[in-house]
């Protein structure tokens, strides 16, 4: 192939710096979206809020965030905001930036799940005498859950890919890790298909586990 050699040995000799890095970036992607669904959700409610004041901070986060790209936003946070707010720790300041970021993208799919609710059923809940915990515990949740799951899902392998992105502030993950290592052997070719076969590790599961609650959830709306 163009004269490239095709040649795997580094892996032996870095293998502890190369699961460290995965690791990292299974534990960063991880810790993103529990702190992303934490910001997500109350963010599309607030998008629905009757106060106008919180509805518009709501959607002003979430268009600038989404009009924005990610690369940006990690410059951004860790030079300027991340520096006036003392944050040295890089791992800290990358699950902020990408839980900031997915965030806002949770908080669509919450919100179109939502949206996406007959009101007709609502209505039903109310007639038949359910309080409005009831409604929500017995009507909203479990269609909520359906129709937000598989996105959810799908979510997450996007967090895993844009994690990659975190090497620009020196984050030792995946994609930092590959990068030093091929500085030192020059093996940019290897190095650098290792790394997208390790990302599929991660993001194929992911992937495939968002089709089967897809299909299960679908199955489960026609009948």
């Amino acid at each position: 192939m163009a004269g490239i050699t095709l040649n795997f040995d580094f892996v032996e000799q870095y293998r502890d710096r190369i699961g460290s890095g995965f690791l990292l970036t299974v534990e960063l992607s991880a810790a993103s979206l529990v702190a992303s669904m934490a910001i997500g959700v109350p963010v599309a409610l607030g998008q629905s809020a009757r106060v106008l004041p919180v509805r518009y901070l709501c959607d002003l986060y979430v268009k600038l965030v989404r009009g924005t790209p990610l690369l940006v936003q990690i410059y951004l946070f860790y030079y300027i905001i991340g520096t006036a707010w003392g944050i040295d720790n890089k791992v800290v300041a990358g699950v902020v930036i990408l839980s900031v970021f997915a965030g806002a993208y949770i908080a669509e799919i919450v919100r179109g799940s939502l949206l996406s609710i007959d009101e007709g059923q609502l209505e039903a809940a109310r007639a038949v005498g359910f309080t409005r915990a009831q409604t929500v515990r017995h009507v909203v949740l479990p269609q909520l859950v359906a129709r937000t799951l598989p996105a959810l899902t799908g979510q997450f392998a996007t967090i895993v890919k844009d994690s990659s992105l975190l090497s620009v502030i020196a984050v030792i993950e995946l994609t930092q890790t590959i990068r030093e290592i091929t500085a030192t052997n020059y093996n940019f070719f290897g190095g650098f298909l290792l790394l997208g076969g390790l990302y599929l590790c991660l993001t194929l599961p992911i992937m495939f586990v968002s089709k089967r609650f897809e299909k299960r959830f679908s199955y489960a709306h026609e009948a």
